[in-house]
């Protein structure tokens, strides 16, 4: 039970998170994946060594305990933390191993003397309050995915019908369920989870489904990053026929119900998710702005297909924007960074539109600047993270 005095005791702690919060999170994060071997497929170490996982983390343990008196300002937080953990396949057995490092790195990193007592239990209190509300809506989600039509929980075993290079960087893996059974259907933007064995150590990565729902395939589409080990082993070894096991659909990014202008901006492998709202949202009659940035033609995916359905549906209109540019590669429509002025132009005159925005997060980081001064409703820009979420 979360009391007055723990609540006013996690409030005090506040500006100790502010200054030491993330190497707090790095030291729990060390501690953890040290002494519990058992939860490292669930992280991904590009984000530990990259410090943009125990960031999140600072950033979210934060903002709960600045809001520990009414969570309510935390619920789009926690919606996309709740759709992580299902993605992944977080259980209820994860949390008591988070719970145990959390508490023990408080104490060692901010010391005895900072950490007493009363503040570590009061923090244990704070930590089985947050972990009840998690484990309470993690399973009213898991339920609801198998319950539903062609739904299941846990993994399900999917075969590589078949295997498409997109681009330089990018292949796409068709997935159709080994059992024949049903296919759940989701919504544009959702990613599914894979887990996946290589060379003995499991791993555990979600990938966003890069096609709008057709009841018969799943796709996604991988970018090889550099050093990346199961991006490379799914680029490598996996083959048409091999089976992959996948967790249920899951995320919160996704395409609303609207008759606006919709206008999706991408850079990079960004553009998975925005060709399944695309796909989804060619059948109304919206005006839709397809905004791709890339680094350059070679790396540039779905550009055939992008320009085989403008001219089918005359609503649609694209813009491409590469970092360079080759006179022997297809002419995009800018060369260099988008900039505001370049996005002023690409956007429709009429700026009440819906935005969904997704790629590194730099370039996310000067969307979102440039929206919000060319006077686009920010409720109506959305966007989402590859990866922990950072606020941009």
């Amino acid at each position: 039970m979360l009391s007055a005095q723990h609540r006013a005791i996690v409030k005090a702690t506040v500006p100790l998170l502010e200054t030491g919060g993330e190497a707090l999170t790095t030291h729990f994060y060390r501690l953890m994946l040290v002494e519990y071997p058992e939860v490292r497929p669930l992280f991904n170490q590009a984000h530990q060594a990259s410090g943009d996982q125990p960031r999140a983390l600072a950033n979210s343990v934060l903002a709960y305990a600045r809001h520990i008196d009414d969570l309510t300002p935390l619920k789009g937080l926690v919606g996309r933390i709740v759709n992580k953990h299902v993605g992944l396949h977080i259980q209820p057995e994860h949390y008591p191993i988070v719970g145990t490092c959390l508490l023990r790195a408080i104490r060692e990193v901010l010391g005895p003397e900072v950490a007493t007592d009363e503040v570590i239990a009061a923090w244990g209190a704070a930590y089985q309050q947050l972990a009840s509300l998690l484990i309470d809506a993690e399973e009213q989600y898991y339920a609801a995915q198998e319950s539903a039509p062609g739904g299941w929980r846990g993994t399900r075993d999917f075969r590589v019908a078949r295997k498409e290079r997109e681009s330089a960087e990018i292949t796409s893996f068709y997935l159709v369920p080994v059992d024949g059974g049903p296919l759940r259907d989701y919504q544009p933007g959702q990613y599914i989870g894979l887990k996946i064995l290589i060379d003995g150590a499991e791993y555990r990565r979600n990938y966003s489904l890069s096609a709008a729902p057709n009841g018969v395939e799943y796709r996604i589409s991988v970018k090889r990053q550099p050093n990346g080990i199961v991006s490379n082993h799914l680029h490598d070894r996996v083959r048409e026929g091999d089976v992959l096991a996948l967790y249920p659909p899951a995320g919160n990014f996704t395409l609303q119900e609207s008759d606006k202008p919709l206008v999706l901006i991408s850079g990079g492998v960004g553009i998975t998710p925005t060709l399944a709202m695309l796909q989804a949202a060619l059948h109304s009659s919206r005006p839709i702005h397809f905004i791709h940035c890339a680094r350059n033609h070679a790396v540039h995916a779905f550009r055939d297909y992008i320009e085989k359905t403008i001219v089918q549906f005359p609503q649609l209109k694209r813009f491409y924007c590469y970092d360079q540019h080759s006179d022997a590669a297809p002419k995009p429509d800018a060369v260099g960074y988008l900039s505001k002025e370049r996005l002023a132009q690409w956007l429709p005159r009429e700026r009440d539109i819906d935005v969904y925005f997704l790629g590194p997060k730099p370039f996310m980081r000067n969307v979102k600047q440039y929206l919000k001064e060319l006077a686009v409703p920010e409720s109506q820009a959305r966007y989402e993270f590859f990866g922990p979420a950072e606020a941009l």
